[in-house]
């Protein structure tokens, strides 16, 4: 979770500064310095950017698709971890029950060796039962509440990528759809 936080934040992915930068040169006729910028700073945005400029002159088939290779490979990295998140919040709860069900299988042992006279014998695997239990869930909770925020919080950082990759090829002439902003 700490990871993620620290490492998806749109201003670190999509550095207001240096977007603005490249989309700048490239709208003042210099896509060469633009190229060169990309290769002083690598990152998501600027790999992306890098492949949809070098490929520009081969025409605007070419920058598309070199923009759509280059993001699909680049954007694998915004759900890096993501998996482990939702498979530890899946997983929590399931632990947690197991513990219930060893805690309950510990309070009939007990029930079967001295029978259901002595509170404090039984009290053991009740305590189990409940201690596993609420592990699991406060483990669960927050898991699946970041998978979800972080899941979101991708999705709309590859909108704004998209959207100022064509911005960029826009500036060249070599796309003609206007890009879908996304707030984030």
């Amino acid at each position: 979770i700490l990871e993620r936080a620290l490492n998806l934040r749109s201003s670190r992915i999509l550095d207001p500064a240096l977007v603005e930068r490249i989309r700048g040169l490239v709208e003042g006729g210099s896509p060469q310095r633009a190229i060169d910028v990309c290769r002083e700073n690598p990152g998501l945005y600027t790999d992306i950017v890098l492949a949809g400029l070098q490929a520009a002159p081969s025409g605007e088939a070419a920058a598309k698709e070199a923009v759509e290779d280059a993001g699909r490979f680049e954007t694998k990295q915004l759900t890096r971890y993501l998996v482990a998140l939702g498979t530890v919040s899946a997983i929590s709860p399931l632990l947690g029950l197991l513990g219930t069900v060893l805690g309950m299988i510990e309070v009939f042992k007990t029930i079967a060796e001295v029978g259901t006279g002595v509170a404090t014998e039984l009290s053991q695997g009740i305590s189990q039962a409940l201690i596993t239990t609420a592990a699991g869930l406060l483990i669960a909770i927050p898991c699946l509440v970041a998978y979800n925020f972080f899941t979101e919080k991708a999705d709309r950082i590859v909108h704004r990528l998209e959207a100022e990759t064509l911005r960029v090829l826009r500036g060249l002439g070599t796309a003609s759809t206007p890009p879908a902003a996304a707030a984030d």
